[in-house]
């Protein structure tokens, strides 16, 4: 036996949490693709949070938090599609 059936609404709010990350991992991986992609002489800056000031920021150490948080999106994400192939399987 499994627990209730879930409600309408959260499903809906799955599927939005879901796209919502897959369109964060696309974003990403353009960011690490151009990132990566840059002359060694480039300068990188980075925006602070609700605000139009740049900062000048290390391009290596950019492109390693880019890739961390790319790695971490694509985690979450799998923990999203290996719970739903459980799902189905019950």
């Amino acid at each position: 036996m499994s627990g209730p059936a879930p409600r309408p609404g959260e499903e809906s709010a799955k599927l939005r949490h879901k796209e919502e990350l897959s369109r964060r991992i696309k974003e990403q991986k353009v960011v690490v693709d151009e990132l990566s992609n840059l002359k060694k002489n480039r300068k990188v800056y980075r925006q602070q949070p609700n605000s139009n000031i740049f900062f000048l920021v290390d391009r290596t150490e950019t492109l390693s938090q880019c890739k961390n948080t790319l790695d971490e999106l694509k985690k979450a994400h799998q923990e999203i599609e290996n719970s739903e192939k459980t799902k189905i399987k019950k």
